[in-house]
């Protein structure tokens, strides 16, 4: 049968499929305006401090009742006796002995606990020794006792020193905010922290040749600011030690530097940035990162039928890889897990596509298929940057409070104080008095190496 079209129809639908073309394509570059403006420039990936607009806590979720979930154990108040008491104080009755309502005599009924938790003020005290001096006639010497808990010519104690240095290094509290609990100047606060600086010295680089055995080993980096010029924070890290450089570069020479030269056992986990690209071991990308380019495909063209079908098939398998090693299940069964959801992977990210999204995500993982399944082939190597993630957090806030250092000093001084503190308080028990403790022993001799005081006894869990 033959059909015969005038060229007027044939123009119409020239026309029509035109308009039709240009119609999605506006329609696509609305819908990311729209996105630009309420996620800000890198979508779901933009940190919150750049986000344009902030939504309002949803009422559904201020009326979630809060709590453990079912199944999970609770961490309410824990109540003591008087045995864990610090202190039993004993009160005396507040309305004597007659009823203040009726002028009745009262009874004696015993006494009734209230446990209260309190804290003494942190406040610098000023401390004087009398050093008794002993003079030997026969060699003409003198002899005077060490005051206790001062390192030679030190006018700050060493737990006022641990104290501060914890504040600031690991908790985060701004400058002015310690010299004003503690009372003393900043100036001097400064020098007592590059002191000490000082005295640690040796101790990243030796958290350094601990990191690099790791078998799974996390890096990242965030901006910092350095005497007002632009920087960045670097964080290599691994589930018991943090390492902190900071630096005026983002070129590869800084993880290079870490690293060394030699082929290092285990893996590293990174974003995609490239300045991880010639480090000497096996390196795992992160999935969380992936998982947000899946997701904010969706966003992007939420009418493609064949976005929505790629991306609910691969994302829930992202966050399956990412949770996976966590769960209660033997070695057996984690690899045999394991080895299904890559094999589910590799199907999906193979699978001809004709979207032009859809492709850039399959190249990502077809043109780096050797840094994108260590995860299922050792189960300490974990499928996403995390740690490294959550470990730069406290570092982005303080960016926020103290907007960077103020000197290369004062840049180097924070970088082995946060990578002792924040080492420490991985490794188990109080970070502000095992540093006391360590300084300490330090004063009684000064030259001994503050590595095994603090460090070598709590080695890498492997």
């Amino acid at each position: 049968m033959n059909r015969s079209f005038c060229e007027g129809c044939f123009e119409k639908q020239q026309r029509i499929d035109r308009l039709t073309e240009e119609n999605d394509r506006l329609k696509q570059a609305l819908n990311y305006r729209q996105r630009r403006e309420t996620e800000g420039f890198f979508g779901s990936s933009t940190p919150s401090s750049k986000v344009p607009v902030k939504t309002n806590t949803s009422p559904e979720r201020e009326k979630k009742k809060r709590g453990a979930k079912p199944g999970h154990k609770g961490h309410g108040r824990k109540r003591f006796g008087e045995a864990e008491a610090d202190d039993v104080v004993e009160m005396e009755p507040d309305g004597g002995e007659r009823c203040p309502d009726c002028g009745g005599v009262l009874q004696n009924k015993g006494t009734k606990s209230r446990m209260v938790v309190e804290s003494s003020p942190v406040k610098a005290r000023r401390v004087l020794y009398r050093l008794p001096a002993q003079y030997c006639a026969r060699c003409g010497r003198t002899f005077t006792a060490n005051a206790p808990s001062v390192l030679p010519k030190s006018l700050y104690g060493n737990q006022l020193i641990a104290q501060a240095a914890a504040m600031h290094y690991l908790h985060g509290i701004p400058m002015g905010r310690v010299c004003e609990q503690i009372g003393i100047e900043p100036g001097a606060l400064v020098q007592v922290f590059h002191r000490l600086a000082d005295l640690l010295a040796d101790l990243p680089q030796k958290l350094i040749r601990q990191y690099r055995q790791s078998p799974a080993k996390h890096a990242d980096e965030t901006g910092w600011r350095t005497y007002g010029n632009n920087g960045y924070a670097w964080l290599f890290a691994t589930d018991t030690l943090s390492i902190f450089q900071f630096k005026k570069t983002r070129s590869g020479e800084v993880p290079q530097a870490v690293l060394g030269p030699k082929r290092l056992p285990g893996v590293l986990v990174v974003d995609r940035y490239a300045g991880y690209n010639k480090s000497p071991c096996k390196i795992q990308y992160c999935y969380s990162h992936l998982l947000r380019e899946a997701e904010d495909l969706e966003k992007e063209f939420p009418d493609a039928t064949e976005v929505k079908a790629f991306v609910s098939t691969l994302a829930p398998l992202l966050a399956l890889a990412m949770k996976l090693r966590t769960q209660p299940i033997s070695d057996a069964q984690f690899y045999a897990q394991a080895a299904d959801v890559k094999a589910k992977i590799l199907a999906a990210v193979n699978q001809p596509a004709h979207h032009f999204g859809i492709q850039r995500i399959q190249n990502i993982f077809g043109g780096n298929k050797t840094r994108m399944y260590h995860w299922a082939h050792d189960r300490r190597v974990p499928a996403d940057n995390n740690l490294a993630e959550r470990d730069l957090r406290p570092t982005v806030i303080a960016r926020k409070t103290s907007f960077g250092s103020q000197s290369d000093a004062g840049a180097r001084t924070r970088s082995i104080l946060m990578s002792v503190l924040h080492t420490l308080r991985k490794q188990g028990g109080d970070p502000t008095s095992r540093l006391k403790t360590a300084l300490d022993t330090l004063a009684n001799d000064i030259s001994q190496d503050p590595f095994p005081l603090l460090l070598s006894r709590y080695p890498p869990r492997h």
